[in-house]
Parts: structure tokens; C-alpha cells; sequence
């Protein structure tokens, strides 16, 4: 029976306050119901053949596909992304899906080391039902870019999805078992944060992979490691946006700006600290503002709005707190530096200079639109200040001379770095990060195999023609 602690979701529209849904959460019976049939399902599927795990993530794709306006406006209805934004997003997930439906076989055959007398080979084999602690901000491609390789393995899913995206959560469960994936196969636990610990502890969970606060992956690793189970973290990010003197200084401040208010500015990768060499700063400083002021402010579902609200009230007030203790101690504001006298959770676009050391702006992830301008004199002084944050995920760097960017590339503690282009994840392209950021790789062939058994195999024939030893 439903008891208060566990009160029902409430989908809230982020651009108008108003509740779209409640849903319940799963009472106790109903997830070990769901927990039982993902370790039934396993069973199964983890000997269903390849070609049919290749063919249910094509249909899934083909559905992505099919329905990206219906998905695209759910997404923007739920967490405020701007709808072009969202309809990409599904998009981006289908492409997801046919990367490991295409490239499964090659992923996990039989890695051979050596033949003879004596043969040995690797054997990637599934783990067994993956649990998936997943954030509101990417709703469908954070999912996605765990469920595909985590399917194409044979392994199973659980998904426990971010409070304010229920509808989200529950259409992508749908959509993969409208795409013929069996009952059992990825499930949606609808409960609170205050319930995961139990889940992470029971035995027939056998991985976990969490994006989102530092906080909660200090929390979801230590459960695990009690448990003895393999963790993947991506724990968020204050990526630096470096621009050098030779770089292209127009398409350098134009990007930066799509750099910074990708997802109205609530991207793990998005860029958050702009360091700039001094010969070239007041110009990118100039072009930065100008760009930032002409973005469009509005409701989401225009297709000619470039940023809409952020996802909760909880949200948009964490982040004006920063800004204003961050210009309390000093920083100077270019443009904006508040919230919008408007229904909906609206941020202006903003940009900040003269950041105080201790200011929340340098050491903390600002979630939204607002922006940081360093002025650095060296290339040194550039790599020690991308370098000074806890967080290593991504990095931009903007420069045309190779040994600028080879020191760079070398330099900068991060997962990602990306030269003269704004940093993005690729089904192709391992992404995670480094330090507070997080641990192992989410996409490529090596997201695919962080939940795999790596298991050794060796054959050694007998002096009996036919015969193996033990």
C-alpha cells in the first residue's frame, strides 16, 4: 500500500508551473515484482542470439525515429529543453541504438591472443541486470546511452529516473517494448532516491551506472563497494573553453555561446569557464555578450527559442544564489545575472568577469546560462587554470598552432578534449571524465564493455588427438 513517504511524481511544465501529471510511485511488492521478473528475464535473453538483439535495437530506432515530434515534445513539456533541441535528442538516441546494432558482433566476438597446441581467447559475456541511475537533464539520450550497449550485451535493464521526467521514464520503457524487447528485459522502477540504496544492495543487481552530483555518486559507489560491484560514474563537469591568439575569433565566441547554453545551459558538458589570451580578450569578450544578448528567451515549444526555463524552481534558485554570492565577491557583471519576472523558471542569459577565487563561479558547476571570462597571459597560465577545478570531464581548446594544441591535448586533466569545436558526445567517442567527474566510459566499445565479463579462456589440447584439458 502507497504510504506518504512515498508520495507520487508530479510532472510539472518548467515553462508554466503547471502540473501536467501525477503518477504514483511502485510500491514495495511492485518492485520486487519488477526485480524478479529482470533476473527471469536474464536467463533468457542473455542466450537469445545476436542477430535478434541486433534486430530489436533497429526496430527501437525505427521507432525513435517515427515518433521523435510525439518524444521531442514530451521532453520539452517535462524539463523545459528547447523542442528542436528535443526532437535532435530522440534522434540522437535511434542513432544510438543502430551504432550497437551495427557494431555489436565486431564488440564483443571472441578476442583470439593466441592458436596451437595451446589456444587462448577473450570472451565478452553479460553480467546480468544493470541498474541505471539516470538525471532529467538528457532524459532520453542519458538512458539510451546506457540501454543500447547494456541490450546489444545481453544484459538486462532498470532504469530509476530523475523525479521530474515520470512520463519520460515510463514512454521509454514502452518504446522498447513496443520494439519487441521481452518483458523483463528494461523496466522502470518509479520510486525516489530515498529507496535506491536497497535496490543497489539486492543480489540481483549485479552493476550500477549513475550520472549526476558528486554527492550522489560518493553515495551510489559506496553501496556498491559494499556489495563488490562494478560502478560507472559521470558526475558532472566545469569544462574550460580556451582560446588562444590564433584561433578564429568570430566562429570561437559564436560557438562558446552554443557552448554554453546547449540544453538552456544544463549540459555536464556544456562550456562554463571561458579563458581567453589577453591579446585577443576584449574582442572575444565584445563578440561573447553581443551573441549571448540576441539569443531568444521563451517558451519552449517555439521552434524560435533558443532558451527556454530551467528544469525546477530548486534549480533556477541554486543558481541565482551562485551568481549573486559569486558578484557579492567581486565579479562584474556584462550581461544579466538574474532570474526573469515571468511565470516558469526562467534565467537570463549572463556573463561574468573578474571571477574571485573563491567565488562559487570558479569552483563549483554553474547549471544554466551563465558564463565565466578568465583573462590568462601564457599557455601555462591557461593549462593551470583549466586544470584547478575538481571536476575533469571536458575541454574546448581553440588554437591553430600544433604546439599549442599538442600541449593542450597533453595537458588538460579531462575525458574529452576538442580542438576548435564545441565538445559533444558520439555513440563512436568513449565519454567520462576524470577526478571529481567520475570513473569508466559511457558509449564506443568501451561503454559497451564496462558491463561485460571479461572472461579469459584457454585450450590446451591433449597428447590424445581430440582431447582438452581442464
Amino acid at each position: 500500500m502507497m504510504t506518504s513517504e512515498h508520495a507520487p511524481f508530479i510532472s510539472t511544465n518548467p515553462a508554466t508551473g503547471q502540473v501536467l501529471q501525477q503518477i504514483p510511485q511502485h510500491s514495495e511488492p511492485e518492485v520486487e515484482r519488477r526485480l524478479q521478473l529482470a533476473q527471469v528475464a536474464f536467463r533468457t535473453y542473455r542466450h537469445a542470439p545476436l542477430e535478434l538483439r541486433t534486430r530489436l535495437l533497429l526496430r527501437a530506432a525505427e521507432l525513435l525515429e517515427s515518433q521523435k515530434r510525439q518524444l521531442g515534445r514530451l521532453m520539452t513539456m517535462e524539463m523545459g529543453k528547447p523542442i528542436r533541441a528535443a526532437v535532435q535528442e530522440a534522434e540522437k538516441c535511434a542513432a544510438g541504438c543502430r551504432y550497437y546494432a551495427e557494431n555489436g558482433a565486431r564488440f564483443l566476438q571472441d578476442e583470439v591472443i593466441c592458436s596451437g597446441p595451446t589456444s587462448t581467447f577473450v570472451r565478452y559475456q553479460p553480467l546480468g541486470p544493470v541498474l541505471a541511475i539516470m538525471p532529467w537533464n538528457f532524459p532520453f539520450w542519458q538512458v539510451f546511452r546506457f540501454a543500447a550497449p547494456a541490450l546489444a550485451a545481453g544484459n538486462v535493464g532498470l532504469l530509476k529516473h530523475a523525479s521530474n521526467v515520470p512520463q519520460c521514464a515510463l514512454a521509454i520503457e514502452a518504446l522498447l517494448l513496443e520494439a519487441g524487447f521481452p518483458p523483463g528485459v528494461f523496466q522502470t522502477l518509479m520510486m525516489d532516491s530515498s529507496r535506491v540504496s536497497d535496490v543497489i544492495r539486492d543480489p540481483r543487481i549485479t552493476a550500477v551506472t549513475l550520472t549526476g552530483s558528486v554527492e550522489a555518486g560518493r553515495r551510489v559507489a559506496s553501496i556498491a563497494g559494499e556489495q563488490i560491484k562494478k560502478t560507472v560514474l559521470e558526475l558532472g563537469g566545469s569544462d574550460p573553453f580556451i582560446v588562444m591568439p590564433s584561433a578564429d575569433l568570430d566562429q570561437a565566441a559564436r560557438v562558446a555561446v552554443q557552448a554554453r547554453v546547449i540544453n538552456n545551459g544544463q549540459s555536464c558538458i556544456a562550456a562554463k569557464r571561458f579563458i581567453v589570451h589577453r591579446a585577443i580578450a576584449n574582442e572575444f569578450e565584445r563578440r561573447f555578450v553581443q551573441f549571448m544578448s540576441q539569443l531568444v528567451i521563451g517558451d519552449p515549444i517555439e521552434e524560435t527559442t533558443d532558451i527556454g526555463p530551467l528544469a525546477t524552481p530548486e534549480v533556477q534558485e541554486g543558481l541565482e544564489a551562485q551568481v549573486q554570492q559569486t558578484i557579492a565577491l567581486g565579479a562584474r557583471v556584462l550581461l544579466g545575472g538574474k532570474r526573469l519576472n515571468r511565470p516558469g523558471n526562467f534565467f537570463e542569459p549572463t556573463v561574468l568577469t573578474d571571477i574571485p577565487p573563491t567565488s562559487p563561479a570558479r569552483q563549483e558547476e554553474l547549471f544554466g546560462p551563465v558564463a565565466s571570462i578568465y583573462t590568462i597571459s601564457g599557455l601555462q597560465e591557461a593549462l593551470d587554470l583549466a586544470n584547478e577545478t575538481s571536476f575533469g570531464l571536458g575541454a574546448s581548446v581553440w588554437t591553430n598552432e600544433p604546439d599549442e594544441r599538442e600541449a593542450l591535448i597533453d595537458g588538460i586533466q579531462a575525458g574529452l578534449v576538442f580542438i576548435n569545436g564545441m565538445v559533444a558526445s558520439d555513440p563512436r567517442l568513449p565519454f567520462g571524465g576524470v577526478k571529481q567527474s567520475g570513473y569508466g566510459r559511457e558509449l564506443s566499445y568501451h561503454g559497451l564493455r564496462e558491463f561485460v565479463n571479461i572472461k579469459t579462456v584457454s585450450i590446451q589440447e591433449t597428447a590424445a588427438a581430440g582431447q582438452q584439458t581442464e
